[in-house]
């Protein structure tokens, strides 16, 4: 079945940001400095690769004979407080390199804007197939930013601010559970 025109547009645009995605992801390999750090855009490389290649094969021939690898989201059980004290940012106006907060605030801000493009774009699909990878491709940018996110939490360099009791205490006055025992009967 061909792609509708609004489906390869969307993919047109999907796979230009993959491209980018991918070639900051091989700068990103080269100029970290932290192990864990490296490991991390390491593992998620190949999957992005993959993603690419099975765009490709929807541009060229309206399926993909492949399933997208969605990794596995790695909770943890909670992020320390380590800190209340964050360090100061502010851009670089001229650099020859990245620096490891630089490369993981880029490479999670890239997976949550690929994410965001992903889903919506799976709204605009009509191809059955074409619109489960894009669910699974959200997937994989969603699992892979909340590990992003953990590391930087971990580091200091994403703050993690729990809201007040007052923020919790009122939305728990105004919000009530809807009985669910057949609530369409309520109709009838």
């Amino acid at each position: 079945m061909p792609l509708g025109s609004h489906e390869a547009h969307e993919l047109n645009e999907l796979l230009l940001s993959c491209t980018n995605s991918i070639q900051n992801m091989a700068l990103f390999l080269s100029q970290a400095k932290d192990p864990e750090l490296k490991d991390m855009i390491a593992r998620h490389y190949a999957v992005h690769v993959q993603d690419y290649n099975m765009k490709v094969e929807f541009a060229n021939q309206s399926f993909s004979q492949d399933t997208l690898n969605v990794p596995a989201l790695q909770m943890s059980t909670g992020i320390s407080m380590s800190t209340s004290q964050y360090p100061p940012l502010e851009p670089k106006v001229q650099l020859q390199q990245l620096d490891d907060r630089a490369i993981a605030t880029s490479y999670l801000l890239t997976l949550k804007r690929a994410g965001r493009e992903y889903a919506y774009s799976a709204f605009e699909c009509s191809t059955p197939q074409l619109r489960t990878f894009l669910e699974d491709a959200f997937r994989m940018c969603s699992h892979q930013a909340f590990e992003v996110w953990q590391y930087m939490a971990r580091k200091g360099e994403y703050p993690v601010i729990m809201a007040s009791n007052e923020a919790i205490n009122a939305m728990q006055q105004i919000y009530q559970s809807v009985p669910e025992q057949q609530p369409g009967k309520l109709y009838n």
